[in-house]
């Protein structure tokens, strides 16, 4: 009798990040360009809590439009009008941000609140077909925070920041909120992992950009020529950190989560929030580092630079811990370092602080390769 042919089992084809996706992602690198300029007008304490309050929004715009990326059918050109409606009106929040706190705060927030209006007005119509008004973190952004963001607009001053502030927070705090009634979501976990990553990798893009324009062009010394060079590198230790274990880990954890909610909040939303702002903090001290390469750095941006740093690799301790449960000992370790390291950069150059910084993050890479080769089968739980 003939040999019987097993039966072929079909694979469920994975969701790709299409290109719509990847042109609505480029407005943001708008958004993270302004954000890095604000913190160089005004990198004082209360000059960060400034950037972060208009940033969030921006991000967490971004979040959720991912989110329903990863839940809908991006190729159906309803869709697609709603996220180049939504690149829109992100477009008008990177306009305003130098200014957001001057006389472009009322343009903020009314163009948050548009692109929340774009974002939730499928679930709206889904809500009123079905007569049924479920509470979702996109409900509260239309009709709570965003009108939040335009009374802020026309106050004045502290007034202004503690407002959006509080709506930032509000935004924020929507999905453990509301967890009970959001955790039977289901992601797919190499999309919504994907996208994430490209954000950082925006960030990453901006650093280098950052770098590469602060160096003198008509009169470029070798100092300078050394310094982006330095600056390059150490983005390519923020990138080998990031992808060349931890993107895995995250798009493991999150396929294999019994909540993925749980995932997508604390390690993608909370935990990513964390992760651009460290590199956002980078890149206002490569500015610097590049501009006057042979100087010492200011006190305040070389905090910028090596605090930046330090932010950056002690979030895998968060992220690792809840997908895991599990202490990324090496990566705290090398913020423990870089903090400390940060008194002894203090007196020498900025091209020696920013090769002390790289060099850090290479030795950081050097020894998680070496442990993950020697315990190949459990590699994808280590550098999370």
């Amino acid at each position: 009798m003939p040999e019987r042919t097993p039966p072929v089992v079909e694979r469920a084809a994975e969701k790709r990040v299409g290109w719509a996706e990847l042109f609505f992602d480029l407005v943001f690198v708008v958004a993270v360009t302004r954000v890095s300029a604000v913190i160089e007008e005004d990198h004082s304490g209360e000059g960060l809590l400034r950037a972060l309050v208009v940033f969030a929004p921006a991000y967490w715009l971004w979040v959720g439009t991912s989110v329903q990326a990863n839940l809908r059918d991006t190729e159906r050109p309803w869709f697609r009008v709603q996220l180049f409606g939504i690149a829109l009106a992100a477009v008008f929040m990177a306009l305003a941000v130098p200014e957001a706190y001057r006389h472009l705060g009322l343009l903020y927030g009314v163009a948050y609140w548009f692109g929340r209006i774009v974002l939730g007005a499928g679930m709206v119509l889904d809500g009123v077909r079905a007569r049924r008004w479920p509470v979702n973190p996109y409900l509260v952004s239309m009709v709570l925070t965003g009108p939040m963001l335009i009374v802020g607009g026309l106050l004045d001053g502290r007034a202004r920041l503690i407002l959006w502030a509080v709506a930032a927070v509000t935004d924020l705090s929507t999905p453990t909120l509301l967890r009970r009634w959001l955790q039977s979501m289901h992601y797919d976990a190499g999309h919504l992992t994907e996208r994430f990553g490209l954000f950082v990798l925006i960030a990453i893009g901006e650093s280098v950009v950052a770098a590469g324009t602060s160096a003198d062009a008509a009169h470029l010394s070798v100092a300078q020529g050394f310094a982006v060079a330095a600056a390059f590198l150490l983005d390519c230790g923020l990138w080998w950190v990031y992808f060349h274990f931890a993107a895995d880990a995250m798009r493991h954890s999150l396929a294999t989560a019994r909540v993925q909610l749980d995932i997508t909040r604390l390690v993608l939303s909370y935990g990513h929030l964390a992760f651009i702002a460290g590199i956002v903090l980078i890149s206002v001290g490569l500015r610097s580092s590049v501009h006057a390469p042979g100087e010492r750095l200011d006190p305040a941006v070389a905090g910028l630079l090596y605090g930046g740093c330090a932010l950056f690799l002690a979030a895998f301790g968060f992220t690792r811990w809840a997908m895991f449960r599990l202490v990324s000992w090496t990566r705290l370790s090398a913020a423990a370092v870089v903090v400390v390291a940060l008194p002894v950069a203090l007196p020498a150059p900025a091209l020696t602080s920013l090769v002390v910084l790289g060099s850090i993050l290479a030795v950081l890479n050097v020894v998680e390769m070496v442990r993950v080769g020697r315990l190949r089968p459990r590699h994808v739980m280590l550098s999370g």
